[in-house]
């Protein structure tokens, strides 16, 4: 008896590929998340090494580390619920062999990241002088 194939030309690499995408993105988002998580404790560290050495560390007060991280962290977890969606897209696209990329998740989360890099690299410079 032939077997009917639903997938319309699609082979398991097709999916395996998709898989591996959207594992990767899953490491990108977790990591977008650790680094959110320690640019927001990254203040009581430094607190913690200046009582260590016995020295007193001056931390601002009104930093806005914790905004920053606190938005990295949103940002991690964005990223994680549409590569979830991309990774559904392409799936059903590819068992019903229509199939179109896109390069949507990938503008908008370098978009993103770029942006959130300027931010810090303007809150480092103003924190440095």
């Amino acid at each position: 008896m032939e077997q009917k194939d639903n997938n319309s030309g699609s082979k398991p690499n097709d999916f395996l590929a998709n898989e591996r995408t959207y594992l990767a993105w899953i490491r990108t988002g977790i990591g977008i998340m650790a680094f959110g998580f320690v640019v927001v404790k990254f203040s009581l560290f430094v607190k913690q090494i200046g009582l260590a050495l016995g020295t007193t560390i001056s931390v601002p007060s009104r930093g806005y580390s914790a905004s920053i991280g606190i938005v990295l962290v949103v940002i991690g977890v964005l990223s994680i619920v549409l590569s979830f969606l991309q990774y559904r897209k392409t799936d059903n696209q590819l068992k019903s062999g229509t199939y179109q990329p896109s390069t949507l998740l990938t503008t908008i989360l370098t978009g993103i990241i770029v942006l959130i890099s300027v931010v810090l690299i303007v809150y480092l410079m103003q924190s440095v002088s």
